[in-house]
């Protein structure tokens, strides 16, 4: 199920969106703060869409923008009362991907909502995101979206990367991973823990305390984006 993110303050407002966004079988949170939003950026950028009200209290739309781009590409539709042309384009330059002026007709916003997760779920296939950095499947790189530092990944880790993103949630055993990346070579399993280790000093904040790569003792590997 696609998890689509609400920040609106108007309660009747978000109340129909939310509804009939659950309707059309989305699971949908909702944040009726800037602020709350904001204390809570790092959960928000893990959603599959981010629909943002430009005028919120304490912290407003253009602002969460800003720093939702800073570390992620979740996709971003506006909406706001404010429907001026330089009103749209602000919101486009700071990263939005759509804007939709108040008041809207509740079809086209189901429209584009079903746009940008259509959009984003093809554009990004071949594309990972983890916190800040972006795995780009093709050529081997990573590229952190905060400091702009390029790493290239070996064939392997690549291999071993993808095979996560196919299994995100699923505990993937040391065998599955042995027979599928190395065949007949037959790896120590302690081999998968170093790519383990790599992987954790590359995109963990605290490697001692991932949140993306779990080891499940006995078993094997367990890689998770979860909100």
């Amino acid at each position: 199920m696609q998890k689509i993110c609400l920040v609106e303050d108007e309660k009747s407002l978000s109340d129909m969106i939310r509804l009939n966004l659950e309707m059309d079988g989305y699971h949908v949170d909702v944040y009726d703060n800037g602020q709350n939003a904001l204390d809570e950026l790092s959960k928000i950028s893990l959603y599959d869409l981010v629909i943002l009200d430009v005028m919120l209290p304490q912290v407003s739309g253009l602002e969460l923008c800003k720093e939702l781009r800073k570390t992620s590409r979740v996709p971003i539709l506006f909406l706001s009362a404010k429907g001026t042309t330089i009103d749209r384009i602000t919101g486009l330059k700071l990263g939005a991907n759509d804007y939709l002026p108040k008041p809207f007709d509740l079809e086209e916003l189901l429209l584009r909502v079903q746009i940008l997760l259509n959009f984003n779920e093809i554009s990004h296939e071949d594309e990972l995101i983890i916190g800040s950095k972006t795995i780009n499947f093709n050529t081997y790189e990573i590229i952190d979206s905060i400091t702009s530092e390029i790493l290239i990944l070996s064939k392997k880790e690549i291999e071993l990367l993808k095979l996560f993103s196919e299994k995100i949630g699923v505990v993937v055993s040391r065998d599955e991973i042995l027979d599928k990346l190395w065949g007949d070579q037959f790896p120590t399993s302690r081999t998968i823990d170093n790519y383990i280790l790599s992987f954790r000093k590359t995109f963990e904040v605290d490697p001692k305390n991932p949140i993306y790569f779990h080891s499940i003792r006995g078993v094997g590997y367990k890689f998770t984006l979860s909100l």
